[in-house]
């Protein structure tokens, strides 16, 4: 029964969410017991999904997910709020040398319960599914009915540990009051997006993959929501919704990422609504003929350039009082040095061009198989991210927004079907693809950018780890693709029954980026950086992220890099 209930996955999950408890200070003890409540109520749930999912009506068929995959939930619950209370460690670590302010602190804590409560709400719909299905064949008495007490117990629990948090760190009752309303619409549109993205893009992600998303994007779109109230109220201390950080000048670089995808994770609805209007007012609207075709194409591309030329740069110019256009800004900002950052573009490019050309040659003459040449992409990474990271920092966060900006561009034409592009790209980023991508849905290179992207977002500020910002580049770019080559070419032990992933590859992985540290860590200190982090602590990170490759059957580019970076943090 306990080999059952806790796989290898799901013992990989229970250490990194034990390591983290193990660092946490007095100061974030009631955010540790609302972690570990949590992280019980999404494992006692996910052992009932997947009971419900092998019987003959599963309450959950109606959420078509990734075919060939457990349902992720432990995982997909648990990932983000350890993220954020791993940085809550590390703030506390710099508040205590007066490093930071208060108000940052306080920022992040709203923050980690925001999260936390994106990932309960989700668990509590997914609660009112499994055991509110019409299925009667289940006998009265059974283990679910166990899961079903302990899991709501958790919830009831953990909802109680927030109130009782967030009322001992506001001012006043009516403070309180506001903050846990916060807290609640984070969760309520948590519930109403995962709902949408599991019944827009089926058969995309599983039902963790898709609860990780969510909550990411809820966080995102509430943060900038809180600055711009904060911005139109201009009282923020008197609303006091996350902190005093919405009232202060922030980065234009995090500005500009944040209006940028944001806007254009809203502009399909945008072009819906008005490609819906032109089809109305339209005399003919056959969607085959030329003239639509040329008519939609011409309604997208003028409102992509509306929404990147005015709407967006409008709330850019009043979040963050630019002096110019911020299109300007980030001209001058590239000019500001422009031998470093313009040589940097130019490397990229020719890197770029070379590895595509080539790679996407090899995929149409079948030389290699499809997981080993999507690896090359990951060592194209580490080529590419590993210098601009070192010296051109900022520029690099720049870039990764940009990056994901085409990405995001791209996938909608594709998707779509724009006209003249649509086809010719469909057709191109299908020799890429594998059986984690669904012809709806190409998910792979948003995966490895963000992996790559996020811990370097997530450094800017504080940071007292050198090596956090490289988590994604050292985790997807050396580790996963040395265990993956490995594995491949020599792996014959299997590290469970039913996965693919071998001993042999994991071992290749976890020495890979322990070589790679060592390797990495000269470099920073020839340009002022200071270790401060404990050998035994990298090599256990190293190791459960190693072992999180091996035996997770997620997507690996998504969590890898969130886990590694949060223990990099501790």
């Amino acid at each position: 029964m306990a080999a059952v209930v806790l796989n290898g996955e799901r013992v990989v999950v229970v250490l990194f969410i034990g390591l983290v408890l193990f660092s946490l200070p007095l100061s974030l003890l009631l955010h540790g017991v609302a972690l570990s409540l949590l992280a019980l109520s999404a494992l006692f749930i996910e052992i009932r999904a997947e009971d419900d999912a092998s019987s003959s009506s599963s309450s959950l068929s109606l959420f078509k997910t990734r075919p060939g995959v457990s349902s992720g939930i432990f995982l997909g619950a648990v990932t983000l709020p350890v993220v954020m209370l791993s940085k809550l460690i590390q703030l506390s670590r710099a508040l205590s040398l007066r490093q930071v302010p208060l108000e940052e602190l306080e920022y992040l804590t709203m923050q980690y319960w925001a999260t936390s409560a994106s990932s309960l709400s989700v668990l509590v719909f997914l609660c009112m599914v499994i055991w509110g299905s019409p299925d009667r064949t289940r006998p009265p008495y059974t283990r679910s009915l166990v899961d079903a007490k302990l899991s709501l117990s958790g919830i009831v629990l953990f909802a109680v540990v927030c109130c009782v948090s967030i009322a001992a760190t506001s001012h006043t009752g009516f403070h309180a009051v506001l903050k846990l309303l916060w807290v609640l619409l984070h969760g309520l549109a948590a519930v109403k997006l995962i709902q949408h993205v599991l019944s827009t893009f089926p058969s995309c992600a599983s039902i963790g993959e898709a609860l990780l998303v969510t909550a990411g994007i809820v966080l995102y779109f509430g943060d900038m929501l809180a600055c711009t109230i904060a911005k139109v109220t201009g009282y923020v201390d008197s609303l006091e919704l996350v902190s005093a950080q919405y009232g202060v000048k922030r980065s234009e670089i995090s500005i500009i990422i944040q209006g940028v995808l944001l806007g254009l994770l809203l502009f399909p609805m945008v072009f819906k609504f008005v490609l819906r209007i032109w089809e109305c007012s339209s005399i003919s609207a056959n969607s085959e003929s030329r003239t639509y075709k040329i008519g939609k194409s011409l309604i997208f591309f003028a409102s992509l350039g509306f929404i990147l030329i005015v709407v967006i740069p409008s709330w850019m110019q009043f979040a963050q009082d630019f002096s110019v256009h911020p299109l300007l800004w980030v001209i001058s900002f590239v000019f500001s040095e422009p031998l470093k950052r313009l040589s940097l573009c130019m490397y990229w490019v020719c890197v770029i061009y070379v590895s595509v050309l080539w790679f996407y040659n090899i995929s149409k003459n079948n030389k290699i198989e499809r997981i080993l040449l999507r690896k090359y992409y990951h060592l194209m990474a580490v080529s590419m991210f590993v210098p601009a990271l070192i010296f051109q920092p900022k520029f690099l966060d720049l870039a990764f927004g940009a990056a994901l900006a085409v990405f995001l561009v791209v996938e909608i034409i594709r998707v779509w079907r724009i006209w003249p592009l649509g086809q010719l790209v469909h057709q191109f980023m299908n020799a890429f693809t594998d059986h984690r991508d669904s012809d709806l849905l190409i998910v792979s290179h948003f995966s490895l950018l963000l992996g790559c992207a996020l811990p370097i977002w997530m450094s800017s500020g504080f940071n007292d780890r050198p090596l956090a910002p490289f988590a994604g580049i050292l985790s997807l770019g050396i580790g996963d693709t040395m265990a993956s080559m490995v594995g491949h070419k020599y792996g014959a032990l299997r590290c469970s029954k039913t996965g693919k992933k071998t001993i042999e590859g994991t071992a290749a992985g976890i020495t890979s980026m322990l070589a790679a540290c060592s390797i990495l860590l000269p470099l920073l200190a020839s340009t002022g950086y200071i270790f401060t982090q404990h050998w035994l602590s990298l090599l256990l990170a190293v190791t459960v992220c190693g072992l999180l490759e091996a035996y997770t059957a997620q997507l690996d580019n998504a969590f890898i890099p969130l886990v590694f970076y949060s223990l990099l943090c501790l």
